[in-house]
């Protein structure tokens, strides 16, 4: 395939424009580790397999087997008009190696996992982009590659304790706030986020004066409806002069703030730490839409911007998908996370989405990107959270009852990359879940509330499966009928309504919900005698999960 396409074009580096030429002569190359002959993708100066730095360029044939699939229905990218295939293929010669692509030459309704596929490019403007149609030289359909990390055996690759003494029991959560949540407020962030601060030092006994500590996810930068301006902004905003402050991207997921604060307080830098989270999609979106600020940019990974992978939920319903064929999970699995957080959100005044939802509302929703419909995925919203973090001697002092933390997890131990990380569960959430069992003498069954990232059903699931809840492959059968979930259930889980349907706060919202059900303070949604929560932030960025339980 040889036509000229008006696809976003990839960054073109002198490391990587050997890969974006190769189609030039109609041969597909990737980077090569000189030491071990391991294929190395994407390109990097050091070999992570046997850490050689002797790099060369091998011309490969060009078969791969399709590993994930999903028909775009929902976004719009110059040069794919909608619906396009966003896939996923490992290569024969080295299955660790995937390639983000798209399929050609084929129906999607014929595709399958496991299908032989073969390499054929179309130009886009400098660069020669590596598509995929199924090989004409057939093949039985292969069995998909194993992760390299065996999913259950997670735990053999966490690192031991470094100390018996644990940072966590040096600190409390003390404070909590929110702004008003809602639908194109057309609010000011750094207002929404005044509000959700001011609320949480309220609450917690405080006067600004008294904070000297501040920690935010992402910080400050360009980050669209992602951000209030960071740290500078409510420093310049609040007048506090911190001793400690701590902002950016590359955190323990969105509620990462949170656990970098406990470290601050527990070495001794801070006593009280405000953390923040403002989002402010929704204006955002009426904004662009008005023509007052330009439009979002999106995933800006040459890797998987030119074939149409924009979105979280692109990489993610692949992985749902190779949930769904190994396991047996299908969309009705998924759809009880989604009715079990309307219902949830029913009874909570601040949620977005409090309408009862049926399966049938649910399965008939609109498609976003197969598998995930509309009621897959969470509602951008406009709003702050804030959580104070203080050290834990004052904790008796201050006007609410303090929530202590059990243990953290924060491991990285998968990939990275979205598309050469895990393959059967969203990436991040696995290494993480067993650190945090290392950390800690609880256990799941000792859990009476999780609050668990859900920015589409899927994440949700992969946690469930990653903490312990239900063995690896088993959440059709824990998800079945919605009863284990249920607030009543052996698991009540996002009791405010997750994102789902309460609005994406980007995991901070699950914190406050958790800090609340700890205190007895959920109302009309509390559950009785709730004493270990479990609190999840993230996933396919790094992530992390807090284990918190009542002074009581």
């Amino acid at each position: 395939m040889s036509g000229t396409s008006e696809r976003p074009q990839p960054s073109l580096t002198p490391e990587t424009e050997f890969f974006w030429t190769s189609g030039a002569d109609g041969r597909l190359r990737i980077q090569e580790c000189l030491s071990c002959a391991a294929l190395i993708h994407p390109p990097q100066p050091v070999c992570r397999h046997c850490r050689g730095d002797r790099m060369g360029v091998r011309a490969v044939p060009g078969y791969a087997t399709l590993i994930g699939f999903t028909v775009n229905h929902r976004f719009a990218v110059p040069g794919l008009p909608a619906p396009y295939v966003v896939a996923q293929v490992a290569l024969e010669e080295d299955t660790r190696v995937r390639l983000t692509t798209n399929t050609v030459e084929c129906d999607p309704e014929q595709l399958e996992l496991g299908l032989r596929m073969e390499v054929v490019f179309t130009r886009a403007g400098a660069v020669w982009l590596p598509l995929f149609r199924p090989a004409r030289e057939s093949a039985p359909v292969a069995e998909l590659p194993a992760d390299p990390i065996d999913p259950a055996s997670m735990r053999e690759h966490v690192r031991p304790m470094a100390t018996t003494e644990k940072f966590e029991d040096k600190v409390a959560i003390t404070g909590i706030g929110m702004s008003p949540i809602g639908r194109r407020l057309m609010a000011d962030p750094l207002s929404l986020t005044v509000r959700a601060c001011r609320a949480a030092v309220e609450d917690a006994g405080l006067r600004l004066e008294d904070i000297d500590g501040l920690s935010t996810y992402p910080g400050s930068g360009n980050f669209g409806p992602f951000g209030e301006g960071g740290v500078t902004a409510v420093e310049s905003a609040l007048g506090l002069r911190p001793t400690w402050y701590n902002g950016g991207g590359e955190t323990f997921g969105p509620g990462g703030s949170v656990i970098a604060a406990m470290l601050a307080v527990a070495s001794g830098l801070a006593r009280h730490v405000l953390c923040f989270r403002t989002v402010w999609e929704s204006t955002y979106a009426e904004l662009v839409r008005a023509g007052r600020i330009s439009p979002p940019s999106g995933i800006a990974d040459s890797w998987l911007l030119p074939f149409g992978a924009v979105s979280a939920a692109h990489l993610l319903a692949q992985t749902a998908q190779r949930h769904f064929h190994r396991y047996g999970t299908d969309r009705e699995t998924l759809g009880w996370i989604a009715l079990n957080q309307r219902a949830n959100a029913a009874l909570d005044p601040t949620a977005i989405y409090r309408d009862p939802l049926t399966m049938d509302d649910y399965l008939s929703a609109r498609p976003i990107t197969t598998p995930f419909g509309l009621y897959d995925c969470d509602v951008p919203c406009d709003g702050s959270v804030a959580v104070v973090v203080s050290a834990r001697e004052t904790a008796a002092d201050l006007a609410q009852p303090p929530v202590l933390v059990e243990a953290v997890g924060t491991q990285i131990i998968e990939r990275l990359e979205w598309d050469q990380s895990t393959l059967t569960h969203e990436p991040q959430v696995l290494g993480q879940a067993a650190h945090l069992w290392s950390r800690t003498s609880l256990r799941p069954d000792d859990v009476d509330v999780a609050e668990l990232y859900d920015g589409f059903t899927f994440n949700c699931l992969s946690w469930i499966e990653a903490l312990g809840f239900c063995g690896i492959g088993e959440a059709k059968d824990f998800l079945r009928g919605g009863k284990n979930i249920a607030r009543d259930g052996v698991l009540p889980l996002n009791t405010h309504g997750g994102q789902l349907s309460h609005g994406r706060t980007h995991g901070m919202g699950l914190v406050h919900e958790a800090v609340a059900q700890l205190r007895g303070q959920a109302g009309a949604r509390q559950i009785p005698d709730a004493r270990v929560a479990v609190a999840s932030s993230g996933g396919l960025t790094p992530s992390g999960v807090l284990l918190l339980r009542a002074d009581r």
